[in-house]
């Protein structure tokens, strides 16, 4: 049974985490420099990588218990600071912190003692700190504690906007708005000159060890190079497709008959192939000449991740379980299963080593106009196609559970996509409490 989380309690333990996450790397690195540094991405005491992974383990792990949520709270929050790394790496074009000198580390991004202790954190998080949290929210009178929390998200908005401004570098183009006459626009530019400097004089404070990292250019003259928006795309909506195409072949051959396995209400698309293709593609894309051994086993274990989260995701936002292991040995909770978990990896060595450089070759051929006019059609498509089976499968879920349509929307599901046309689209989604 899963506890549902307010809105407010959710930013509430979102800020506390943060700013505890705050005073955790501000105190480690003000004993290595022998100053105060503020270690935030943003200018207010928060620390978004603590407070994000805090929530995404709180909402998803709830299930797990022991071994398990501590090894869950290990993979979570490793792939949390691998992502931050090469985002900041992205985007700031620098190296925040590096690993190469810790023993089993990836790329300077993780390692192995790191991992270890942010799993014993989450592991605290889960087992005692959300309910301490909570209990001290409740303390606050409901008025008050919805104001305080609205005040500090308009200011964490406010923060993180003008943050992201600076690290994408648009700032850098404040001096040539000097040479306006308007004195308004003369105080504006002056304004986000100081933001800018004082940002980044922050930041070289809190990471002097901060490494540049040199941009890699795409060449203009071919259609989606390298691993950026319009190939993810490409790749998400070839990998639904053909996993949709894998499975029902699959439940051919194992169960004796066809069926659905399309994860939307229009086309054969299973959209759990497709991010898992995707976001493979664009965790492992730099890797991709590393062993086989390594991608195995970096496919098995976020796959498995993936999957789980997925399970759960579905179940707490649409009341239904699409899949169920329960029957298979060494599985966990129904969601993943150690002999599918190992089909992930397999599948991460068969994709990147020899399928990715095939498919990427075959895309880039296209015609770079034609290319971005398809690229957003399927994304306005597949958009469009996930809100309605996201609404169709709400709306199935409340005719389960007795709620009559008053809404215009519930009317138009109930007449286009009634009970028997949902288990014809979805026929192993088993309904929940």
């Amino acid at each position: 049974m899963f506890i549902t989380f307010t809105v407010y309690e959710l930013l509430w333990l979102f800020f506390i985490y943060s700013f505890l996450g705050w005073i955790l790397e501000t105190s480690t690195s003000a004993m290595k420099q022998k100053r105060f540094v503020n270690r935030g991405l943003v200018n207010l005491p928060f620390c978004v990588l603590y407070g994000s992974a805090a929530i995404f383990i709180t909402i998803f792990g709830q299930e797990l218990d022991g071994i398990w949520l501590y090894l869950g709270s290990v993979i979570l929050a490793t792939v949390f600071e691998w992502v931050a790394g090469h985002l900041i790496e992205r985007f700031y074009h620098e190296r925040w912190w590096d690993y190469s000198g810790i023993r089993f580390n990836l790329d300077g991004y993780i390692c192995l003692p790191m991992s270890a202790l942010w799993g014993a954190l989450a592991f605290v998080v889960m087992k005692w700190g959300n309910r301490f949290l909570l209990e001290l929210f409740h303390l606050i009178p409901e008025t008050p504690a919805k104001i305080l929390i609205w005040a500090i998200s308009i200011l964490f908005a406010i923060d993180i906007l003008a943050t992201l401004i600076i690290l994408s570098g648009k700032s850098h183009d404040v001096a040539r708005w000097e040479a306006v006459d308007n004195w308004l626009s003369k105080i504006s530019a002056r304004l986000a000159q100081w933001i800018y400097k004082h940002i980044e004089i922050r930041i070289k404070r809190a990471y002097p060890t901060a490494k540049k990292v040199t941009p890699v250019e795409a060449r203009p003259a071919v259609f989606a190079y390298g691993c950026g928006l319009h190939k993810i795309v490409w790749l998400f909506m070839i990998g639904a497709f053909l996993g949709d195409i894998t499975e029902t072949i699959f439940c051919r051959i194992t169960a004796g008959l066809w069926m659905s396995r399309s994860s939307v209400v229009w086309g054969p698309f299973s959209i759990v192939w497709g991010l898992g293709i995707a976001g493979a593609t664009l965790l492992l894309h730099r890797y991709r000449d590393k062993s086989d051994s390594f991608m195995f086993w970096a496919g098995t274990f976020l796959g498995g991740a993936f999957e789980y989260v997925c399970s759960v995701f579905t179940e707490i936002v649409f009341g239904k379980i699409f899949w169920d292991y329960s029957a298979i040995p060494f599985n966990l909770g129904g969601r993943i299963n150690l002999l599918y978990c190992f089909f992930w990896g397999i599948a991460a060595v068969v994709w990147m080593k020899h399928l990715y450089p095939k498919v990427s070759a075959l895309i880039e051929k296209i015609p770079i106009k034609t290319g971005k006019f398809l690229t957003w059609v399927m994304m306005i498509f597949m958009c469009a196609n996930m809100l309605v089976s996201s609404m169709a499968m709400i709306r199935s879920t409340e005719r389960s559970n007795g709620i009559p349509a008053e809404a215009k929307w519930q009317e138009i599901m109930d007449e286009r996509f009634d009970d028997a046309r949902m288990q014809r689209i979805y026929p192993n989604a088993i309904s929940t409490d």
